[in-house]
């Protein structure tokens, strides 16, 4: 029986004689088309500019040419890797009837010699070969990426945003720092409110002041720190105002509501909730795996390891989950999932910080779970305490 939201193989049937296949290699400055056409024996492949008019174009001629070997075209199935061009090119064929699938890049197998050989027109057979068996329904062959929506693409862009100033930010303070402790100055604080107008008083150990090479540099530093934080302070006043003009709209309300637990902050809210809550995930595996909590074994014979995280998730929602599971056993200590980290790490013997690095990865995969179920249930975990409701 299939499971719903089943990405690993297509749940229509295929008849290969009425469907044209294609798959398009994607780069900067051109893309590799190549077809399986029905009665035509070749299996084509065309260079063209980055334009999908011209890949329009394209699958229409080999349209025809079908035909005219009398197999008429019901079905025309396009796929490409996910990567720098994103999802805008699959809504942009599936709103002109084609039906068009994103590949995992990660989920196509390819040779494991050490040196293969990697050119455009071999991974346009590698992905014709995984595109084909997906199709058939064979499970495994590859994995299909969900494709969002324009709006739904949208809405994870101020806390991407936010996330990159912030470490702008950062670069910027450990940029001034940096400078001043070349000239033997330590204790000066950058991002007081006031650290501009500290800068012509400051003295190097000799009594000198700042040399004028360095006071320029850090005066320009420093205007690029109230810049970003200024950018900051906009993006979260504009989060706040979107909340407020329609709480129960969306994701909104899954904001609001994961919002509500102590210890989880709106800015770690509104990632959790437009990276992998918000998501139509099949169950809890599905939902950890996307976190990128996973494990990744290492079995063979009788040898029995594991790897450490498999990775292969949102590497934001893995960073967020991890910090999130030590804020959360401060914040809500008698919870279930609290009680049982601390249950599993005062029975161990040894070095138990490496202990409580292991677990808290196991706790960030039952709390990324709770909260999932949470925002689409409204099931509360036990224990856990909420604000009241705004």
């Amino acid at each position: 029986m299939p499971k719903p939201n089943d990405t690993s193989r297509s749940l229509v049937a295929l008849d290969q004689d009425s469907t044209l296949i294609a798959v398009i290699e994607m780069s900067q400055t051109s893309w590799l088309v190549a077809g399986i056409v029905p009665g035509v024996a070749r299996q084509p492949l065309k260079k063209l500019g980055p334009d999908p008019d011209t890949v329009l174009a394209l699958l229409e001629r080999w349209r025809k040419e079908a035909g005219k070997s009398g197999r008429a075209i019901s079905r025309i199935a396009v796929a490409y890797e996910a990567g720098r061009d994103g999802f805008w090119l699959a809504r942009w064929l599936r709103a002109r009837g084609i039906e068009a699938q994103v590949i995992h890049p990660t989920s196509v197998a390819v040779a494991r010699t050490h040196r293969r050989a990697k050119t455009d027109r071999l991974d346009t057979q590698l992905l014709k070969r995984a595109f084909l068996g997906w199709l058939r329904g064979e499970p495994d062959h590859c994995t299909m990426a969900p494709i969002p929506t324009l709006a739904e693409e949208d809405a994870r862009r101020p806390n991407r945003e936010r996330e990159t100033l912030v470490g702008e930010k950062t670069r910027i303070v450990n940029r001034m720092k940096a400078a001043l402790a070349r000239l033997g100055i330590r204790g000066f604080n950058p991002k007081l409110r006031k650290a501009a107008d500290r800068l012509a008083a400051l003295r190097t150990p000799e009594g000198e002041p700042l040399p004028e090479n360095t006071l320029a540099e850090l005066r320009r530093d420093m205007a690029r720190l109230a810049l970003v934080r200024a950018q900051i302070a906009e993006i979260e006043a504009a989060r706040l105002a979107r909340l407020e003009r329609a709480p129960d709209q969306g994701p909104h309300a899954m904001v609001r509501l994961i919002a509500r637990v102590i210890g989880v902050g709106l800015e770690t809210a509104d990632m959790l909730v437009h990276e992998v809550l918000s998501r139509t995930l099949r169950d809890r595996r599905a939902v950890a795996r996307y976190g990128g909590v996973t494990g990744a074994p290492d079995e063979s014979g009788k040898r029995r390891r594991e790897k450490g995280l498999a990775r292969a998730g949102n590497a934001r929602v893995r960073r967020g989950l991890i910090q999130l599971a030590w804020r959360f056993l401060r914040f809500q200590k008698d919870s279930e999932l609290a009680r049982w980290y601390r249950a599993r790490t005062e029975e161990v013997t040894g070095d138990r910080r490496i202990i409580r690095k292991k677990l808290i990865v196991a706790l960030a995969r039952k709390l990324l779970i709770a909260l999932w179920r949470m925002a689409t249930t409204g099931e509360v975990p036990e224990g856990v305490v909420l604000r009241p409701a705004a």
